[in-house]
This record gives structure tokens, C-alpha cells and sequence, in this order.
């Protein structure tokens, strides 16, 4: 069992704290709130960002002190929205959140996953019917281990875990956001994942 803080209450982090207290970790989930997102985050030893990618570097910022040591596990993308709401362009073209996060918090052990897929294949991967990938970027290999366990734990199987390497190569897979309204757009809000056929 592992102590959890979920950052964001919505869609994403509710989906994820409902099936990661499932898994038996004990999980916390606050909204944007900055004392009850502080007393989560001190008390876990694991944090997930699933709140809104455009603000997430301040809020994150504001939790420095208790980020300290914590593996922070970025799922969020950050984007310019278009007029119906969709992604539209990137809000750090040429970066990604998760190296924006990286070098704010330098004492922090930041991991981007799970960024590349509609919100309800982040726990229920098998549901789709053809195999999905999920995606590790981060600097420190046992954080990546740690979470590549949580993965497990939401129904990921090892051999759709794929290690992309260092915190750089996030902005791929941030980039990778830009797919989605077209997707949704073609096909609806049915789910989906990027996957790499081999």
C-alpha cells in the first residue's frame, strides 16, 4: 500500500482515485485548494498532478516545500484551448509541463504518464481492443519504477509500459495531445490511446 495524493478532483483525478483506493492504496484527493492540496501532498509519498495543465506549474510551484523528496507523477497536458474547448496549441512549444515542472522543483522526482490517452483508458486499459501503450519520462530511474508499478496496479500489463527515458522526451507525448480533438471530432468521446504498432 502506498500513500497517494490526488491533486484534482474532476474527471481525471476522480477516475484515478477511485481506482487506485480500489488497488489498496490509501488516496487522498483534493480539488485546487491550496491548505488542503499542501496537507495532501506533505502527508503522501506519492503526488499525481491531474489538475488543469495551463495552471499546474503555479500550483505546483506554490507546494515546493511539500513536494520536497515526493515522487510527482504528471498526467496533465498543457494547452491553449480553442473556442469549443478542444486543445488547440501547446502552452510550452519547443517543452512540455513536465520539464517546466522538473526544473521548478529541482528536489522533486517528476515522472509524465498516462498523458496520451482519453481520461477513462488511464484505469481501465484492457477495454480497448487493440493493445494501448503507456509512456514513462522522467529523470530518476526508482521513481520510474515506482510508478511503472502503479501502472500495474491500474490494469496496465508490462509489456505496454514503454520507458521513453529522460524528463526531455515528455514533450513528445505532451505533443501528442494535439491528435485529440481531431479524434474526438472523427469518432466522439469514445476511448482511445496512442499506441506504436510493432
Amino acid at each position: 500500500m502506498t500513500t497517494i495524493a490526488v491533486l484534482g478532483n474532476g474527471r481525471v483525478g476522480g477516475n484515478l482515485t477511485t481506482a487506485l483506493t480500489r488497488a489498496g492504496h490509501e488516496v487522498t484527493a483534493t480539488g485546487r485548494t491550496p491548505g488542503a492540496a499542501a496537507d495532501a501532498a506533505r502527508r503522501a509519498r506519492i503526488v499525481i498532478n491531474a489538475t488543469p495543465g495551463a495552471g499546474s506549474l503555479e500550483r505546483l510551484i506554490a507546494l515546493r516545500e511539500e513536494l520536497r523528496g515526493k515522487i510527482l507523477v504528471d498526467v496533465s497536458n498543457a494547452t491553449l484551448d480553442g473556442p469549443d474547448g478542444l486543445p488547440a496549441d501547446l502552452l510550452y512549444p519547443g517543452s512540455s509541463l513536465a520539464e517546466q515542472l522538473q526544473e521548478a522543483l529541482p528536489r522533486t522526482h517528476v515522472v509524465k504518464t498516462l498523458n496520451t490517452m482519453l481520461f477513462t483508458v488511464m484505469t481501465a486499459p484492457t477495454a480497448l481492443t487493440q493493445a494501448p501503450d503507456v509512456f514513462l519520462s522522467g529523470e530518476d530511474p526508482q521513481a520510474k519504477q515506482t510508478v511503472r508499478e502503479l501502472l500495474t496496479d491500474l490494469g496496465w500489463r508490462k509489456e505496454w509500459i514503454t520507458d521513453l527515458g529522460g524528463i526531455r522526451t515528455a514533450r513528445a507525448t505532451e505533443a501528442a495531445v494535439l491528435f485529440v480533438p481531431h479524434v474526438i471530432r472523427s469518432s466522439g468521446f469514445a476511448p482511445f490511446a496512442i499506441s506504436v504498432a510493432r
